[in-house]
Order: C-alpha cells, then sequence, then structure tokens
C-alpha cells in the first residue's frame, strides 16, 4: 500500500522522484522520502506528512543520475521520520512495498551479528539483511545476494535497491507486490504503477514474483532463479493515464461527473457485442469474492445473476474466504473484482482456488494488473484511471460489467430480449446527469453535523445502502451503519431517538410498504429520516414519512443499481466538504490494499 519510484538515466533524478512520487501518493501519503547519488555518495531526505512536505527540503540544483523515492501508508512502526522510507544499513540503501513475515525472526539474528535498528519496522530489517548478504559475498554479486534474500524473506515485498559502491545500477526485486519498469531513451524507471512514469517512457516491462532486476542508464537485465530471461516488452496506453482534475475542486467529484459519459464508452464497448462476453451458464455454482467495494458491487452481481440467470451465487469477503473451507470444483466459476488488480487478499483467493479446479473470472480496471494475469479470463471494466480514494466510477463500472453478465444469461433464458436492454442502456447517461444535478443542498445542511447515520434499505437496495455508508465512513469520518430495514427491530432500534439520523433507501416497488413501515417505527422515535425513492411514486408517499427526499428516476431492475448509487456518492461527497475533510486524501486510507 505504499508507493515505489525509482530512476537512473542522463537527467536529474530529484525531479523525476518528485513527480514520480506525487502520481503514487493515492498509494499512500502519512510520510515520504528519497535517496540519491550525489558526488558519489548516498544523501537521504525524509518527510512526515504529503509531498509537498518533502519538496520543501529538497536542493533540486544538486544533480543526480540514480535515485528512489518512497510514499508511505503505515504498516509498522507509527507515521515518523524515522519509519519514513528509504533505510540504510552498511552500504544498502532500499525502499519497500509490503509486509516481511518474519522479520522478527531476522532481527533477532541481525542484531547477534552486531547489527542495531534505528526505527520500528522491517522494512529496516530487510535493508540490513541485504547488507549482511553483501558483506558476505566477496564479489558483491548482487543477483546472488538478492537471490539469497528472496529464499530467506517470507512475506510480500517490491524493493528497490542503490548500493554506496555501485552508483550507476539500480536494482529491484519482488514477490507478491507490483513492481514495473519503464523504458526510456538513456533513462529507465521503477515504479509500484506505470502512472508514474506514463507520460516518460513507450514501453513497460512487469516484474513478476521472485524475479531480481539489475537496471543501468539504457540496458536491464531480469534474472530469476539466477537465470538471465527476457521479458515481455508492453506498450503503455496514455488514454487510460490522465489524471488532470480539470475544473473540479476535487478528483471525487470529477469522478462522478465522468460516470455518464463512462456508460456511453461502455455501451460501445460491450453493450453491443454482449454476446461476446464469457458464457457462464455452464457453471453449476458462482462465488464472487472482492474486499470494500468490490464486494458491495458483487453482492449487486449475486442479485442480478441470480434473477436473470437461475444460478446460485455466493459472495464472500476476500480477507474471510481465503481461510474458510471451501466446496467448490471444475463446476464453479469463481469472479474476482478489484479495481486495482493488485488487492493482496483477492490474489491469495485465486491461488487457493485454482488449487481446487475451480475456474476464475476477473473484473478488474487496471490492464495487466496481479489478479488480471492470474485468472482465466478477464473483463476490464474500462473505467479509466480512479484518483480518490474512494471509489465511484470503478464501482458503477463494476455494476454494468455484472449486468452485461446476468444480461447475457437473460436472453440465454429467453427473460430478456435485446432491443428492450438497449433503449434502457442509451436512457441511462442522461438519467445519471439529472441525479447529479438535483439540489442536495438541504439535505447536506441536515446531515453534515451528525456523528452517526445509520442506512437502511431492503434486498438490493441494502446492498447499495452498504456502498453508501461506506462512502461517507471513507471520506467524511462520520460513524455510519449500514443494515437492512427488517432487522431494525432486533436490537438497533434501541439507538434511535431524537439525536439520530436514517438515510432509508426504497426503489423496490413491491418491498416499498414494507419499508415505510420501518421509517414510521423511526419517526415515532423522533429520527430524522433522509428518503431517496422512485420519482413515479411522488404522490403515493405521505410527506410525514420523511425530512428530506431525493426521487430517483425508475429504471429497469437491472440498471436502477447503477442510479440508485449516485445520490450516496453526491451525499457523502458534500458532507465531507462542509466538514473540510480531505476528500481525495482520507486519513488512514489508500487506494490499492497490496499487503494482509
Amino acid at each position: 500500500m505504499c508507493g515505489i519510484i525509482g530512476y537512473i538515466g542522463k537527467n536529474n533524478a530529484l525531479p523525476k522522484l518528485i513527480e514520480g512520487l506525487k502520481k503514487l501518493e493515492y498509494r499512500g501519503y502519512d510520510s515520504a522520502g528519497i535517496a540519491y547519488f550525489h558526488k558519489n555518495n548516498i544523501k537521504i531526505i525524509k518527510s512526515v506528512g504529503r509531498i509537498q512536505e518533502l519538496e520543501k527540503k529538497i536542493c533540486f540544483k544538486e544533480q543526480s543520475q540514480l535515485g528512489i523515492g518512497h510514499t508511505r501508508w503505515a504498516t509498522h512502526g507509527k507515521v515518523t521520520e524515522k519509519n519514513s522510507h528509504p533505510h540504510q544499513v552498511g552500504k544498502i540503501t532500499i525502499v519497500h512495498n509490503g509486509i516481511l513475515e518474519n522479520y522478527q525472526d531476522l532481527k533477532k539474528i541481525l542484531q547477534e551479528k552486531g547489527y542495531s535498528f534505528k526505527s520500528d519496522t522491517d522494512t529496516e530489517v530487510a535493508c540490513a539483511y541485504i547488507d549482511y548478504e553483501y558483506q558476505k559475498n566477496p564479489l558483491h554479486n548482487m543477483s546472488e545476494i538478492l537471490k539469497n534474500c528472496m529464499n530467506t524473506f517470507i512475506g510480500s515485498y517490491a524493493i528497490a535497491i542503490i548500493v554506496e559502491e555501485i552508483p550507476n545500477q539500480l536494482f529491484v526485486m519482488k514477490k507478491d507486490s507490483p513492481l514495473v519498469i519503464g523504458l526510456g531513451t538513456n533513462e529507465i524507471y521503477v515504479a509500484s504503477d506505470i502512472s508514474a512514469f506514463a507520460d516518460k517512457v513507450s514501453n513497460y516491462i512487469i516484474l513478476e514474483d521472485m524475479e531480481i532486476g539489475i537496471l543501468t542508464t539504457n540496458e536491464y537485465q531480469i534474472i530469476k532463479n539466477g537465470k538471465r530471461k527476457m521479458p515481455t516488452l508492453k506498450k503503455i496506453d496514455t488514454k487510460n493515464q490522465s489524471s488532470d482534475k480539470k475544473q473540479f475542486p476535487h478528483y471525487m467529484l470529477k469522478e462522478i461527473y465522468e460516470q455518464s459519459e463512462k456508460i456511453q464508452l461502455w455501451n460501445t464497448k460491450y453493450l453491443n457485442h454482449i454476446m461476446e462476453l464469457p458464457d457462464i451458464s455452464k457453471y453449476k455454482k458462482i462465488h464472487i469474492i472482492g474486499c470494500g467495494t468490490a464486494y458491495h458491487a458483487g453482492m449487486i452481481g449475486k442479485y442480478l445473476l441470480e434473477e436473470y440467470g437461475n444460478i446460485e451465487v455466493n459472495v464472500f469477503i476476500a480477507s474471510e474466504y481465503r481461510y474458510q473451507k471451501l466446496f467448490i470444483d471444475q463446476n464453479t466459476l469463481v469472479i474476482v473484482v478489484s479495481q486495482s488488480g493488485e488487492t493482496a487478499d483477492t490474489l491469495s483467493c485465486i491461488k487457493r482456488v485454482q488449487q481446487y479446479k475451480a475456474h476464475t473470472l476477473g473484473i478488474i480496471n487496471t490492464e495487466d494488473s496481479s489478479i488480471a494475469r492470474s485468472v482465466e479470463k478477464v473483463i476490464y471494466t474500462k473505467a479509466g484511471q480512479e484518483v480518490a480514494v474512494a471509489s465511484t466510477k470503478a464501482y458503477t463500472s463494476q455494476l454494468y460489467i455484472f449486468s452485461m453478465l446476468a444480461i447475457r444469461l437473460g436472453i440465454i433464458n429467453h427473460n430478456l430480449t435485446l432491443a428492450e436492454i438497449k433503449n434502457t442502456y442509451h436512457q441511462l447517461p442522461q438519467k445519471i446527469k439529472e441525479v447529479i444535478h438535483k439540489n442536495y443542498d438541504n439535505l447536506t445542511s441536515l446531515l453534515w453535523n451528525y456523528n452517526n447515520i445509520f442506512y437502511l434499505g431492503r434486498n438490493i437496495d441494502y446492498v447499495t445502502m452498504m456502498e453508501g455508508s461506506l462512502k461517507l465512513k471513507e471520506i467524511s469520518y462520520i460513524h455510519s451503519e449500514a443494515m437492512p430495514a427488517g432487522e431494525l427491530k432486533h436490537g438497533t432500534i434501541s439507538l434511535m431517538n431524537e439525536e439520530t439520523c436514517a438515510i432509508v433507501m426504497a426503489t423496490k416497488e413491491e418491498l416499498i410498504p414494507k419499508t415505510i413501515s420501518n421509517i414510521k417505527e423511526l419517526k415515532a422515535r423522533g429520527t430524522k429520516i433522509v428518503l431517496l425513492t422512485l420519482d413515479n411514486l411522488t404522490n403515493s408517499i405521505e410527506k410525514e414519512c420523511y425530512d428530506e427526499v431525493i426521487w430517483i428516476p425508475k429504471m429497469a431492475p437491472y440498471v436502477q443499481p447503477i442510479l440508485n448509487v449516485i445520490p450516496l456518492q453526491i451525499i457523502a461527497y458534500n458532507i465531507a466538504k462542509k466538514r473540510g475533510c480531505d476528500i481525495d486524501k482520507p486519513r488512514n486510507l489508500a487506494k490499492s490494499v497490496t499487503v494482509e
């Protein structure tokens, strides 16, 4: 969940490192640091806080052709300068993404050999162990040294290394954490994500597990198991790497607005070629796994696939699925959902289900990511780069793909006609615009000062409210809880009084009377109610049932969840803005969760 950048080339490394770190800051922003060669010495500069704080400490007049940088999301040790990367021990300086699980055992061994430690991190232990192997190796053969380290390290790591006595080479090693190498003219980059250098080079290499990279200004060697290998060169698609905020004050708001135009793009890409999507009708059962927002998308997928495909579908949180007893075989399809394609728990699940010979399908946004390369088949959501930590357009893209898979099943089962479907999807972009441009001012004024907000719904609406609650928590820091409206009487209603507020969604028409009954129970206890319901019901729902209301256009059930989440995204954004929160980079969060 940290960001790594490295540079070796003919140009000055310092601005290259800072520019790369800024593009990787979504991966972590507790602290940052760089290390670089200056006049044959390694110079290290660190700072707690955002990249701008580090930038203030750097003298860009200094010249360096080799350096590494890091932006941190704290795992081991508090957010302090001593725990920030890079770490230096002896001749070795490194930056690291991942978790070294056996660092305590290695630390004891190294302390017995005379090493001492300044930080609380596993990274400093990794650095010391590399130095230990370096001192043991009389020829300082880095390929052999790093191979020995990889055979010793347990856990996940992407590590970039510079060595005091080797000022013209940059070294990298990787296992279970992403690392890519960008190849330019007389310069080479390394980074956690191609976005760090996408505008600087045309080709890149994906470093695979247990591989070592040895890089100079215009040459590279990739080594695995002591043998050099020829990696596959890939072309960078710059169309999906735009990070321009345009006229918007925050990336999150920009990405909310983009959802309308993205639907049009997805219609061209998928709606017109729906029967070319993978056929999942042959499987006896389907498991969907994901984390956070991806899990919620999977829950929506369950409702849609079961409704239109008559297939048993179960959804699991990846961090739980990877450890539970599995009842799957070659007749099971496991669908994994991830925006980044690097989610550590989800990636581990793939490795496990493959042991059962279950088939795998990925719904992924990031091309050539670890998950995309691990599954048998992949559908790319084509949401484009999502910069804000809180997911919006990536979530709706996942819902869109699930709806496409469900519709494909519906066509096979004669539940749906293609003409009806196309007409619905062509209307969706305009309906999204209508919802975005509704007036949320009164609603924001009502909600922003609450410290606890409940999100309620039934059936598929409940799942949408789970996502809405998560958005509010992520960016406003208000405690919120999503639950099925029918569960209120089983304990939670004891919390309801004049000081509480509930946001209630009721868009599944056959269940709306039941939800209205729940609302009246809350109103009787003084709870403030914000209601989100269908615009065809404006004359049938009593005004006494709500304090504020958002009327959502009624659409077909297979697209209604896409439309329903839009006002929840806007509500979360507006409240966070009113509270003065850092919307794009909320505290303690990172965009890509690459550790357990």
